[in-house]
Formats: C-alpha cells, sequence, structure tokens
C-alpha cells in the first residue's frame, strides 16, 4: 500500500495556522484584516516548514508606508507560527515592491529601507491610525446601546453588554497604553484617556460617528477597487 505524504498532511493545519496568523495583520487606513479585505493572494507552506505568503492592494500607488506597515506586520505574524520555520513575505504589483520585500526580508525598518525618501519610522503614524480605530470602536459600540450623551458619559467598560466590538474597542484601547479595564469610562479622549467633559460629549461622539463612516466608506473603496484590479466577486452588500 502506498503510504501518504506525510509532510504535505502536515502542511495543510500549518497553512490554516498561518491564514489565522494574518487574520491580526491591520490595514491601518482601514481597521480591517487583510484576510477579510481580500489582500491575501496566496498562502503556502511547504513540507520544510517554508511558509510563503503574497499579498496584493488595491491599486499600484497605494501609500508605501501603509504597504510597509502591512508587509512588515505579516512576516512578524507568520514567523511567530508554530512549525514555521521560515517565512517569506511578498507584496505584488506595487510600485515600492522591490524596497517593501527586501527591507521586511531584511529586517530593516523603514527609513533604512526607503533612505532619505522616508520621513521618520512608522510608529506615530500607526498610533494615530490605532485612535481613529478606537474613536469609530466607541461609535459602533455606543449606536447599539440607544443612550443620551450624558448616560453614556456614565458609563464603564464593565456595564457595556459583550460583544467582538467591545473586545475589539478593548484591544485597540490597551495597543495605545490607553484604560481598557472594567473600570474605564466608555468615552475618552483617545490621546489621554481621560474621561470626555460634559461640555464635549456631543462633539466627541460625532467626531466618533465620522470617524467610523470614513473607515467603512475607505474599505468598501478599497475592496471595490482591489475586485475590479484583480477580476474578483463583489457582495452586493459591499462586502467580500
Amino acid at each position: 500500500m502506498t503510504q501518504p505524504n506525510q509532510g504535505s498532511v502536515l502542511a495543510l493545519p500549518a497553512r490554516s495556522l498561518v491564514l489565522r496568523a494574518l487574520d491580526s495583520v491591520i490595514d491601518p487606513e482601514i481597521d480591517e484584516p487583510v484576510t477579510s479585505l481580500g489582500f491575501v493572494a496566496s498562502c503556502e507552506v511547504g513540507d520544510d516548514g517554508v511558509a510563503e505568503v503574497h499579498l496584493r492592494l488595491p491599486t499600484y500607488f497605494c501609500a508605501p508606508n501603509f504597504a510597509f506597515l502591512m508587509v512588515a506586520d505579516a512576516y512578524e505574524a507568520v514567523a511567530a507560527v508554530p512549525g514555521v520555520t521560515r517565512a517569506v513575505v511578498l507584496l505584488d504589483d506595487h510600485f515600492a515592491s522591490t524596497d517593501i520585500n527586501a527591507g521586511v526580508a531584511a529586517r530593516a525598518g523603514f527609513v533604512e529601507s526607503f533612505g532619505s525618501l522616508a520621513d521618520g519610522e512608522l510608529d506615530t503614524l500607526r498610533a494615530d491610525f490605532v485612535r481613529k480605530a478606537v474613536l469609530a470602536g466607541t461609535d459602533r459600540v455606543v449606536r447599539q446601546l440607544r443612550r443620551t450623551p450624558a448616560e453614556l458619559a456614565t458609563l464603564t467598560l464593565a456595564d457595556l453588554p459583550h460583544s467582538d466590538d467591545v473586545d475589539r474597542l478593548r484591544a485597540r484601547r490597551a495597543q495605545l497604553g490607553l484604560p481598557a479595564g472594567d473600570d474605564a469610562p466608555l468615552l475618552i479622549d483617545v490621546r489621554t484617556g481621560a474621561a470626555v467633559a460634559p461640555d464635549d460629549l456631543r462633539l466627541h461622539l460625532g467626531k466618533a460617528r465620522l470617524t467610523r463612516v470614513n473607515l467603512e466608506a475607505n474599505g468598501h473603496v478599497c475592496k471595490g477597487m482591489l475586485a475590479n484590479r484583480y477580476g474578483l466577486p463583489v457582495d452586493p452588500e459591499g462586502d467580500d
């Protein structure tokens, strides 16, 4: 009887683990996983444990700083998967692919990869987008509560019914070092972590709503552009 190729059998769960790890890689501008956005073009794990992932973006000219963040984050996520002996993460069909791929493979930073073309490393940019994600996440939570601004101002995170949106909000706040425990106020300043002052409640909630709408609109646009570029199906509701 012919024996099955054990390496191929073992590669199947490894590939699933790699894809699951890629769920943690977020497009910083949209705050959605690269997997749900359709940015993962392919993912393969060889019998030797080498994982090769190809990423694609909606346009040839997507901002190189955003692209670099996603490729670098994908490399970190894939390299940490148990059973992966080496991670290869490549960005395809992008004007800066060569520099980005070389920089990530060399474990170099953005400045080292782009030299004088880079204004600096991307930590500040990443933090700015996580703050937007916190605002958008706040709106996703509060719009389900049907409370007045004054009532919302009295709530802590422990007062909220459990949901994926609440978990996501906590995670984004913790990422910035903002209060994310049960006793933390629901409505906080995304820079200081302080509770929003009563006089600022309506402005804060309006900004949160506008931020959510912008992020979701950008997500739909990116999905549509990606589908058009690569001939992918588009869901009529706007999601892939």
